[in-house]
């Protein structure tokens, strides 16, 4: 993934803005930030990418470490840092695999973000990262995580069952596996989880899942009204608060193109 991420480039930054649905995707992700990350936490933002994220922790006042697995994303968010005011509240910058964190003490961060889908670009290693995650947050901590959604990316993209195989359709619902064996005309590789894998891989790696909730789920394939309804301001923040109270709902947690999650990690047993 290294090298799909240097690829990528600045286009990690710009992604939220090239369509409507992505500045709902970032309001949540945004909101989910704001209510479980509390002033002056030390934050470890693994995947930090470009640093749309870090940007959010910055003004929550958090002390930040960045981390990803592609230098030419570090790079960006030092640059962004430095353009857009949030590199004052960074550490250190550390080329790293979610996988492994161990050149990191333990119970060192307050909170771990992994925006952007790192646990679900590790596919079978995801109980490494889990575990990862788990073992650098102090008792207590926060772990705030979005992966890709089966279901959700099932229904954004729904088309796939017109342009695939029948089989390589039963295929990528069977495993959640998006690879080039049942999909060889996407680039974008990933494991997509339905609510309850995604909370019992938390659970099983020494975490209590506080929250769970989708993103874009009302919003998803309605981009002219979404438009339409960004050039009105009132109807606009209503638009967001509204997603902020449904994606929450048991009902639509698995009908968002991602699902976000925040674990908090229980004391371990001596």
């Amino acid at each position: 993934m290294e090298a799909y991420f240097d690829e990528y480039g600045e286009s990690e930054w710009h992604r939220f803005d090239r369509f409507a649905l992505g500045a709902v995707h970032e309001h949540i992700h945004n909101h989910f930030l704001q209510r479980f990350v509390q002033p002056g936490s030390r934050v470890l933002d693994i995947g930090a990418g470009p640093g749309r994220f870090t940007q959010t922790l910055d003004r929550l006042g958090c002390r930040i470490v960045v981390a990803d697995i592609s230098e030419v994303q570090l790079e960006l968010n030092r640059r962004y840092g430095v353009e857009k005011g949030f590199g004052a509240s960074i550490e250190g910058y550390l080329k790293l695999d979610i996988c492994d964190l161990s050149s990191l003490p333990a119970a060192s961060f307050d909170v771990v973000v992994a925006y952007g889908g790192p646990l679900s670009y590790v596919f079978e290693r995801r109980d490494e990262a889990a575990a990862s995650c788990r073992r650098v947050l102090r008792p207590g901590g926060i772990l705030l995580a979005s992966v890709m959604s089966l279901w959700g990316t099932l229904h954004r993209h729904l088309a796939a069952l017109r342009d695939l195989p029948v089989s390589s359709m039963v295929d990528i619902v069977a495993t959640g596996d998006l690879t080039p064996d049942n999909d060889p005309t996407s680039r974008h590789k990933c494991h997509m989880f339905h609510s309850s894998e995604l909370v019992e891989l938390l659970r099983g790696h020494g975490f209590s899942v506080e929250a769970l909730a989708a993103s874009n789920a009302l919003s998803t394939n309605l981009e002219p009204l979404l438009l339409e309804l960004r050039q009105q301001p009132d109807r606009w923040q209503a638009l967001l608060e509204l997603e902020c109270k449904a994606t929450a709902q048991p009902g639509y947690v698995d009908g968002g193109t991602h699902l976000l999650v925040a674990g908090r990690a229980v004391a371990l047993a001596a």
